[in-house]
């Protein structure tokens, strides 16, 4: 029987000990001086498609390194004579990916269950039942637009027609304007005060601006929803708690932040070729 001798225990030992040593900083391959690191392949896998990777690890390793490999040495023909367009496009790149990666640090949590039956309590309060709303609307971009067609709805053209053929809203044009049965808090205040107000059967008679443009709405009807038992909603709550959580730290992290706007500049500027790519 092999019967292992003390130099061949200590290269086992070695080899181990440096296979265990890899990690995202590994150099996996060098183009032109520069690193191609264990990491950067690691993330490009993620980012595969799921067909691609269920590939073995060896031809996954194979495909994912020599593309990565064509990608440098492309990239090394530019990287020394960056453009204007070139510096800005990758400093936005970066700065968009670093506020995804804040945010989901700040969503990575479980929500108490305190929490959760609090945000439950707030959208299903027990002293009012729910309410849904049915309703049609015409989106217009200016307030003249939606005039008019309050003046040719009080002249009995058909509402469905000309949401179709004038709202700039093409998802619920192509519908007839039918924004389906829907709560309140799913619609920006200034849409859900106005339904609120309306009588059933009732259209708008005058625009209702939001950030959105001005609507032109029609109310069909109204109903009351029994609520939803907590573990029926348990994950949309959760999701809600952690939006609201991620807008809350945004406010305090922006509001925090030491900004020096540059005054005096003319907002024509974005009009000009800044980039010089013309």
């Amino acid at each position: 029987m092999f019967r292992p001798t003390l130099s061949a225990l200590a290269l086992v030992t070695a080899f181990g000990t440096a296979a265990a040593a890899q990690d995202a900083s590994t150099v996996v391959a060098t183009v032109n001086g520069t690193d191609i690191t264990l990491g950067q392949m690691a993330a490009m896998k993620q980012a595969l498609p799921p067909e691609m990777a269920q590939l073995p690890a060896e031809e996954s390793w194979e495909l994912l390194l020599d593309e990565m490999i064509r990608q440098a040495a492309i990239a090394d023909t530019v990287a020394q004579n960056l453009s204007p367009r070139d510096e800005a496009v990758l400093a936005n790149q970066r700065r968009d990916y670093l506020v995804r990666s804040a945010m989901e640090s700040i969503a990575d949590f479980e929500p108490s269950e305190d929490e959760i039956q609090a945000a439950y309590d707030a959208a299903f309060p027990a002293e009012e039942p729910q309410k849904e709303y049915d309703a049609d609307h015409i989106l217009l971009e200016t307030e003249e637009a939606a005039n008019a067609v309050i003046e040719e709805l009080a002249g009995g053209a058909d509402f469905a027609t000309l949401a179709e053929k004038r709202s700039i809203d093409t998802a619920s044009g192509t519908n007839g304007g039918d924004l389906g049965w829907f709560t309140l808090d799913r619609m920006v205040p200034e849409f859900s005060d106005a339904v609120a107000a309306m009588e059933e059967g009732a259209t708008s008679d005058a625009p209702v601006q939001s950030q959105f443009g001005y609507h032109v709405i029609k109310l069909n009807g109204t109903r009351d929803v029994e609520a939803p038992a907590l573990d029926e909603i348990r994950e949309p709550l959760i999701q809600q708690i952690r939006r609201e959580r991620v807008a809350a730290e945004i406010e305090r992290i922006a509001s925090e932040a030491d900004v020096q706007r540059t005054e005096d500049l003319d907002p024509s500027l974005l009009e000009q070729d800044i980039l010089g790519m013309e």
